[in-house]
């Protein structure tokens, strides 16, 4: 009681000292003292986290929004106390309701995306995927982020590199989702084997598609039977699930592309595999020969081009300069 009284006193000797109305003094007064109660409630809750924790990005996290919903709290107060409209209770809470989200927007928006996650499931525990230029397994799920084990990266294949990527659930919502293993969990995989334009690329292409087959002829078969299965939730229409060699013709020689079905998460192994079987066996073929960038240098006088007796010994070439002796 006594609190109030001297609260009163005061307030009006600081209303007849400026001048101004009671009840405009008594509001200015309140705005001073609940700012400055939330500026010692910011800084105690600060120092109670402090001593909690060292990690930088906690303490980030906490002094970033805890000053917002502070922030945000303080206004509607104030706002409330300076304004008659706010004086309904309902409309009070609508807009601190609405301040909160807008000071934990990105908190908010990954509660969305958790519960889209749930919903519509575009990707489970232990799928591989791609989001936000970031492969890797899925290995946690929780309601503010998703875990990857990553692949890539500086390791030049689909295997993990060992670090743990964690992404915000928003991201499901402004970034593309690349799944490799929901409902038909296979991928096409392509490798081009170069031969020169001498080689007899028919027998070379048999080669390749009797290896590719002896690779891939067990996963043809299972791939038609999940390919039932996704038919069922997506429109998938694979009428050749069997391997294929594709012919190309290149600059310095004949492209060779071989394309199969192989799990995704064995595409290093297959590549492998593959490349071994077609070393071996080209090694046995001396009319299959591998192309790669050469120079090639011609002499007028030596290849007995016509009237080449009366040109000097010009040497055309193709590529880096060179410097004869």
């Amino acid at each position: 009681m006594e609190d109030v009284q001297l609260y009163n006193r005061v307030t009006e000797g600081v209303a007849a000292v400026a001048n101004l109305s009671h009840g405009f003094t008594e509001n200015l007064i309140f705005s001073v003292i609940l700012i400055l109660g939330f500026w010692l409630l910011r800084n105690l809750i600060l120092r109670i986290v402090y001593s909690k924790s060292e990690d930088p990005q906690i303490r980030f996290k906490w002094r970033k929004y805890l000053s917002r919903v502070l922030f945000f709290i303080a206004l509607l107060i104030l706002g409330r106390t300076w304004f008659e409209g706010f004086q309904s209770i309902a409309t009070f809470l609508g807009l601190l309701s609405a301040g909160l989200i807008i000071a934990l927007k990105d908190s908010v928006a990954d509660l969305a995306g958790w519960l889209f996650l749930i919903w519509r499931k575009p990707f489970e525990m232990g799928d591989r995927i791609e989001i936000a230029g970031t492969s890797g397994d899925v290995i946690d799920q929780r309601i503010f982020k998703f875990s990857l084990m990553e692949i890539k990266n500086w390791v030049d294949a689909d295997q993990s590199t060992g670090r743990v990527v964690h992404v915000p659930n928003h991201k499901v919502f402004t970034e593309n989702i690349f799944n490799y293993t929901a409902e038909f969990p296979f991928i096409w995989n392509e490798m081009q084997v170069r031969i020169s334009f001498e080689s007899n690329w028919q027998k070379a292409k048999k080669i390749l598609l009797s290896i590719a087959d002896h690779h891939s002829a067990n996963i043809s078969e299972e791939a038609r039977e999940k390919l039932r299965s996704a038919a069922r939730s997506y429109l998938i229409t694979y009428r050749i699930l069997s391997p294929t060699v594709y012919t190309d013709v290149k600059d310095f020689g004949i492209v060779l592309n071989i394309r199969y079905l192989t799990n995704p998460r064995t595409r290093r192994g297959t590549e492998h595999q593959i490349w071994e079987d077609i070393l071996a066996e080209f090694a046995k073929h001396d009319d299959i020969r591998y192309a790669y960038p050469t120079i090639r240098y011609y002499d007028h006088l030596r290849e007995g081009r016509p009237g080449g007796a009366d040109l000097p010994d010009i040497r055309s070439r193709s590529g880096p300069e060179t410097h004869w002796p």
